[in-house]
């Protein structure tokens, strides 16, 4: 989708195609970023959040403990109250409230996709971010100076806290998983 689009202006086909896979390998392991991740097309952010949240040892269909199989012992609300997607959800809902003012006032560079990406990159640990631009305000703040820090440096201290949390709970996530398949419970 991007082959065309202007971040690859001036890039020969193999620069591309190797920016491209950089680009795609990175976004589920370091963070590391070739293009201005903020002029990346939504559809493409959309990817590279799934991408971010899905574990390193996904599965498409339901992990289940060969010793313990319980059926039907917890209701479906119970499943889907209680799923990790819940939680995020409530993560950049809460995020979305201590940075409404921002949400308002700066809404190119504070939007709804652009804090999922940054919440769905915590918990994946990753640290991919969209990063904040002072040209991309639609009311100048002649104070405002452009700085290498992530597009969460820019959050409410609130704000930031809530992302910890969510760096934390990524964290013991995955170590679940890691143990779950170093035991051999995942199918």
């Amino acid at each position: 989708m991007e082959w065309s689009s202007k971040i690859m202006e001036g890039l020969n086909i193999y620069q591309k195609l190797v920016a491209s896979l950089f680009q795609v390998t990175n976004v589920r392991h370091s963070g590391e970023s070739v293009f201005d991740t903020y002029s990346i097309s939504s559809a493409i952010l959309v990817l590279f959040i799934v991408m971010m949240y899905l574990p390193p040892y996904t599965t498409f269909l339901p992990v289940r403990d060969q010793n313990d199989v319980k059926k039907d012992q917890n209701s479906l609300v119970d499943r889907i109250i209680f799923s990790q997607l819940s939680y995020l959800v409530i993560f950049i809902i809460l995020i979305c409230i201590t940075e409404r003012q921002s949400l308002k006032d700066d809404p190119l560079n504070f939007n709804v996709l652009t804090i999922t990406l940054e919440v769905i990159s915590a918990y994946g640990n990753v640290g991919l971010s969209t990063g904040y631009s002072c040209s991309r305000q639609l009311k100048p703040n002649l104070m405002c100076r452009d700085s290498w820090i992530g597009f969460s440096g820019r959050w409410s201290t609130e704000g930031k806290l809530i992302l910890i949390l969510v760096m934390f709970f990524g964290e013991t996530q995955e170590i679940q998983y890691e143990w779950w398949a170093r035991h051999g419970h995942l199918s």
